[in-house]
């Protein structure tokens, strides 16, 4: 896998033409933040996927919001690294990987399901991963 530079890039700023377009990106943006924010506390909900696209949401209506997530702290040098090119750290890949094992392993467990819905979930989450792994991983500079 090639590895991709993490340098910080400039937020994108494509704002929407009328008022009312920037209100729904700037509301959908919020919700994919709470969601995010959820997740950061449920082990099987994903956050960085709905911090990416509040990002990309927030670049449609505050580009002031879509720089505090580029800057954040936590979450900004992963968000900064799909950006620039798609990359997925080494440790995100993995917790990403282990966290669909074990969600398949709940669901299996709980729902015991049939041999047409356990093939597909399975699939679909081998095809998941397989993407996840695909990714490139930042370059450290």
């Amino acid at each position: 896998m090639k590895p991709v530079m993490t340098t910080p890039p400039e937020p994108i700023h494509r704002r929407s033409g009328s008022r009312a377009s920037r209100a729904l990106w700037l509301a959908l943006g919020w919700i994919l933040v709470s969601l995010g924010i959820i997740g950061a506390f449920l082990p099987l909900m994903p956050t960085t996927i709905f911090l990416i696209l509040a990002a990309g949401c927030f670049a449609r209506s505050s580009p002031r919001l879509e720089a505090r997530l580029l800057e954040h702290p936590r979450f900004g040098s992963a968000l900064r690294a799909w950006r620039a090119g798609g990359a997925i750290s080494r440790k995100a890949k993995y917790l990403a990987c282990a966290g669909m094992m074990l969600g398949y392993a709940i669901f299996w467990w709980t729902v015991r399901p049939g041999l047409a819905l356990d093939l597909t979930v399975a699939g679909l989450l081998v095809a998941c991963a397989a993407f996840v792994v695909s990714r490139p991983v930042p370059r450290q500079h």
